[in-house]
C-alpha cells in the first residue's frame, strides 16, 4: 500500500532532519528533492550556523540558493580545514610606521560564488589615509586623500562596503571606499575609545563610546544622530553588539565599573521605549567578554583580580521581560569557575558555539567547558603566543616569530584538531611587534603586524584553489 504525504506534510517532517540527512532524502526522487531543496529548509541551516545571513541576501552573497550557499559554504571550509602550508600563496603589503593596527574585511570574506568578488580588506595604510587592498593579488583599489588630523580608529560595514573611521578631534566620517570625499560626517563630544559598524534589522548603524562614557548610535548612510546614552562616569573601552544584534555589551576594566548590557531595539526604536532598557552584570575588572556563536543571549566574560591576581571567567544568560507593562532585561548567571594555576595567566579568550571557552597564556592554548572542566591543552613553550583567534570553525594562534597554527573544532565533539602551521615568510623576526591581529575567512588568513617605530606588515595568506 501505497501512502501520499501532501507537499506541506512533508516539508513539515523535512524540517526535523539535519543538514546531511536533508542531502540523502533528496535523492529519493524527483518530488522528495523539490521539497528537500526549499529554501525554507535551508536558510534555516545558515543563519543557525552563520548568524549573519539572517541580515544580507543571497545577491550579496552571490548565489542563487539557501542550500547552494550552504553546500559551497561548508565545502570551502572542510577544503581550508585540510589545507597544507603550500597550498597557501603569501602576499605582503607595507604600512606607514607609526599606524594603529587596524585592518577589516570591506567585502567577500570568503562568503561568495563570485570569483570577481574577492576578498578585500581596509586599513590605516599611514596616520591620516585608509586604503582598500585585494588581498588575493597584494594589490590597493583605492585610497582616502589625506585626512587634516590623524586617524584614531577604523571599522567596517562589509554588507555595504562602507568604512567608517574617527580621528582624533572626535570627527566621525563614514566612506564609500569607492569615492573620494567621505559621505558624511558627524561629532563625538569626547575622544572615541570604541567603535562597531554593524546591520540590523532596523537598518545599519555605527556605534560609538567615548571617554566621557557616552554611547552614540548613528545611522547608516547620513550619520544622523539616533540616540545617545550616558552609561557611566568613565569611558567605554569594551563595545560588541550580540551575533543577531540584540543585545550591546559595553564596559570598562575598572575596579568600581560594572559591565552594561542594553537591549538595542530601546536605543534604536527612541519613539517606542521612554528610556534605554539594560541591565548591570555583577562583575568588575572585566578585561575580556565574548557573545556565543549561534546563540544570540549567552555571553562570557574574564577578569583578573584579588590579592593573587586570579583569573575568574562567568558567563550570563540574557532575558527580556516583562512586568506590568514595563519591559526589563536580565543577566542570569549560568556557570562560573575560577582558572587554577597553570603557572601563567591566560590573555586571550574566545568562546564556541558548543559553550567551549578557549584561552590563551604566553605558551599555552586551553580549553575549558563553561564550568570549569579541563577539556584539552596544546603546550607551546619556548615559543610565546601573541594572540588568539576563535570562530565556530577555526581557532587561529599567532607567535611572536611571526607563524601561526590553524586548528578547526571537531565536528561531534568539544575538542580541537591541529591542522597546520604558516611560517613567517619575512627573513626578519619580528620581535617586539606590540600590536597584531588576525582575520580569518574560508579564503584567507590575514595578520596585521604593527610596531610604533619599525615598518608595519599586513601578512596575507590565500588558499591556491580560491584564487
Amino acid at each position: 500500500m501505497e501512502f501520499y504525504l501532501s507537499p506541506v506534510t512533508s516539508l513539515k517532517i523535512f524540517s526535523y532532519l539535519d543538514a546531511f540527512s536533508l542531502l540523502q532524502a533528496a535523492q529519493v526522487n524527483k518530488d522528495w528533492n523539490a521539497i528537500a531543496s526549499s529554501d525554507i529548509l535551508w536558510k534555516k541551516f545558515c543563519v543557525k550556523r552563520w548568524l549573519f545571513c539572517d541580515l544580507v541576501t543571497l545577491q550579496l552573497l552571490g548565489t542563487e540558493t539557501w542550500k547552494q550557499f550552504f553546500v559551497y559554504q561548508t565545502w570551502q571550509e572542510h577544503i581550508k580545514s585540510r589545507a597544507r602550508p603550500e597550498d597557501f600563496t603569501y602576499k605582503e603589503i607595507y604600512v606607514e610606521p607609526g599606524t594603529h593596527g587596524y585592518a577589516c574585511y570591506l567585502s567577500g570574506r570568503g562568503l561568495t560564488r563570485i570569483r570577481q568578488d574577492r576578498s578585500v580588506v581596509c586599513i590605516l595604510s599611514s596616520r591620516a589615509k585608509i586604503s582598500t587592498w585585494d588581498i588575493h593579488e597584494g594589490v590597493m583599489t583605492w585610497v582616502s586623500p589625506e585626512q587634516p588630523t590623524y586617524i584614531k580608529m577604523l571599522t567596517t560595514l562589509p554588507e555595504m562596503h562602507i568604512a567608517v573611521t574617527v580621528d582624533i578631534e572626535q570627527t566621525i566620517k563614514l566612506w564609500d571606499c569607492h569615492k573620494t570625499e567621505a559621505l558624511a560626517t558627524n561629532r563625538l563630544l569626547f575622544p572615541c575609545e570604541s567603535l562597531e559598524a554593524v546591520f540590523t534589522k532596523d537598518g545599519p548603524i555605527v556605534l560609538a563610546g567615548d571617554t566621557g562614557g557616552d554611547l552614540y548610535i548613528f545611522r547608516i548612510p547620513d550619520l544622523h544622530l539616533i540616540s545617545k546614552v550616558h552609561v557611566f562616569q568613565y569611558g567605554i573601552n569594551q563595545l560588541y553588539c550580540s551575533p543577531q544584534r540584540k543585545w550591546v555589551f559595553v564596559s570598562k576594566k575598572h575596579p568600581h565599573i560594572s559591565p552594561q548590557v542594553y537591549f538595542l531595539s530601546s536605543l534604536l526604536r527612541t519613539s517606542e521605549f521612554s528610556a534605554p532598557v539594560s541591565t548591570i552584570l555583577s562583575f568588575s575588572l572585566c578585561q575580556g567578554a565574548c557573545w556565543t556563536p549561534r546563540r544570540e543571549d549567552r555571553i562570557t566574560l574574564m577578569a583578573r583580580r584579588g590579592p593573587k591576581q586570579a583569573t575568574k571567567f562567568s558567563t550570563f544568560d540574557m532575558k527580556l521581560e516583562e512586568i506590568g507593562n514595563q519591559l526589563t532585561v536580565k543577566g542570569y548567571l549560568v556557570a562560573y569557575f575560577v582558572f587554577q594555576d597553570y603557572g601563567e595567566f591566560p590573555e586571550w579568550m574566545g568562546v564556541s558555539d558548543k559553550n567551549v571557552i578557549v584561552c590563551s597564556t604566553v605558551s599555552s592554548l586551553l580549553l575549558f567547558s563553561m564550568e570549569g572542566n579541563h577539556l584539552q591543552r596544546f603546550q607551546y613553550y619556548p615559543e610565546e603566543i601573541l594572540r588568539l583567534w576563535v570562530d565556530p570553525v577555526y581557532v587561529i594562534v599567532t607567535f611572536l616569530d611571526g607563524s601561526l597554527d590553524v586548528y578547526a573544532w571537531e565536528e561531534r565533539s568539544l575538542r580541537l584538531r591541529r591542522c597546520y602551521r604558516l611560517p613567517n615568510f619575512r627573513l626578519w623576526a619580528p620581535l617586539g611587534f606590540a600590536n597584531t591581529k588576525t582575520l580569518c575567512d574560508n579564503v584567507s588568513i590575514i595578520r596585521m603586524m604593527t610596531n610604533g617605530t619599525a615598518p608595519n606588515y599586513l601578512m596575507a595568506y590565500t588558499l591556491n584553489i580560491f584564487s
